[in-house]
């Protein structure tokens, strides 16, 4: 199998929308505040999943979107989709759903906190391992 280029997943694709776009940008943020508003998220809560200072996470929130977002938030927004997608595939009510992650939770990654407190941890493995176990629940993989 050939390689692939180093830049690959920084250009535009054929055929692929460029996700680094403020277009695709304001879709994807736009998304987010309101599965953020579902579960009920505080804006510090929203900003520390985000990984992004204040100043920017307040622009984005009232739609001032210059450009288009940095790898890291991108992987942040894709598992943070992922976990809410996970949810409502798992527990189809959609109130259950959206309060599961700040419910206390018995198994291990969690130690009796909630899917949101190991969440806020600021670093992206913390939402990667709240996905993975997610996928797990619901028989999939990470």
């Amino acid at each position: 199998m050939a390689a692939l280029p180093s830049d690959f997943h920084s250009q535009p694709q054929p055929g692929l929308p460029d996700l680094h776009t403020p277009a695709a940008a304001g879709a994807a943020l736009r998304t987010f505040f309101r599965m953020a508003q579902a579960w009920g998220l505080s804006n510090e809560e929203q900003q520390r999943l985000l990984g992004c200072g204040r100043t920017t996470f307040y622009d984005w929130k009232a739609g001032r979107i210059k450009a288009g977002l940095d790898g890291a938030t991108l992987e942040r927004l894709s598992h943070l989709f992922s976990i809410y997608a996970s949810l409502q595939i798992l527990l189809p009510i959609p109130e259950r759903a959206d309060a599961w992650i700040k419910k206390a939770n018995s198994a291990p990654l969690f130690g009796g906190g909630s899917a949101l407190s190991r969440m806020l941890g600021g670093q992206i493995a913390d939402l990667f391992v709240v996905r993975q176990y997610l996928d797990a629940q619901r028989g999939g993989w990470a």
